[in-house]
């Protein structure tokens, strides 16, 4: 199979798994809290990330390196997974998935304000466009939520932007991470999940009736939104000779998940979140043009 063959199914995989993750979210949500959620789906990936360092023979390698990276890799697991999936479930949880999902994609936007104060780059004009149609788009969907709810949770929607600026944090910090993907996450959650067991056991629900449903949800979450699913990802970065063609591929994802939204928890789409929808992409798209981050 041809190199560029090859990326392009892995980064349909990849797109194809992110697309699931909305319904997912809701359908766990549904099951257990918040804090078991994220402390079982931290510790699936975890053993995931460990089984691939074992497969290429450099999970005793990277429990070493962990004595030297500590305190980045304490930084990087206090936003990812902790904080940054602490305040996204929350905003799942208080918000319908057509509303939450589309948000989350305006971390982009989120980056390239972010890289004025922290990488003293200037806001371009591209970027002054890309936020206020990005934006302009989190409007009318929030007014979409609105018709789907019959209320405005502005707690949920505030969530759910803070998110985003979590993530663009978390993206900026790892400029400056010197090692690869797989294990500087390997130490991230090895750093979180005890933490997170620790929180869950303290803080979460004593109600929660552990049926297979509830398993699965959290196994499914660990594995394709916090786990493997980067490693396609980066299979088919890896593999391609057209990284932008590549990376446009990832558009696809919010609009296959709004009609699994649909189908699986038969929430009435409205036509206001398609229109938000494409303006946040259409933003995100602008805004990137201005944000040149290695």
């Amino acid at each position: 199979m041809k190199s560029e063959r090859r990326a392009i199914i892995y980064a349909l995989v990849a797109v194809a798994l992110w697309s699931t993750v909305a319904t997912a979210f809701k359908i766990a949500l549904q099951q257990v809290d918040v804090i078991h959620l994220l402390a079982g789906a931290s510790t699936v990936s975890l053993c995931a990330f460990s089984l691939l360092l074992l497969q290429k023979k450099q999970l005793l390698n990277a429990i070493r390196a962990l004595k030297t990276h500590w305190r980045m890799q304490l930084a990087l697991g206090l936003i990812n997974p902790i904080f940054y999936y602490l305040i996204l479930f929350e905003a799942y949880r208080r918000l319908p998935a057509q509303v939450a999902q589309p948000i989350n994609y305006t971390w982009a936007i989120t980056l390239a304000l972010l890289s004025v104060p922290l990488l003293k780059q200037k806001l371009s004009g591209y970027s002054l466009i890309g936020l206020a149609i990005g934006y302009g788009g989190v409007v009318i969907i929030s007014m979409a939520g609105q018709q789907v709810t019959g209320t405005l949770d502005i707690v949920g929607l505030s969530l759910a932007l803070i998110s985003t600026l979590l993530w663009a944090s978390y993206w900026l910090l790892n400029t400056k991470n010197s090692q690869d993907a797989l294990t500087s996450l390997f130490q991230s959650f090895l750093i979180a999940s005890p933490i997170l067991i620790a929180a869950a056991m303290l803080f979460g629900s004593n109600t929660i009736i552990w049926h297979a449903k509830a398993v699965f949800s959290i196994l499914y979450v660990g594995l394709f939104e916090m786990g493997i699913t980067f490693v396609f990802w980066q299979l088919a970065l890896h593999h391609t000779q057209n990284t932008a063609r590549i990376g446009s591929l990832i558009f696809l994802s919010p609009f296959v998940s709004l009609f699994l939204i649909h189908l699986i928890l038969g929430e009435p789409l409205q036509l206001k979140t398609f229109f938000g929808l494409a303006l946040i992409i259409t933003g995100v798209v602008i805004a990137q043009k201005s944000t040149k981050v290695r």
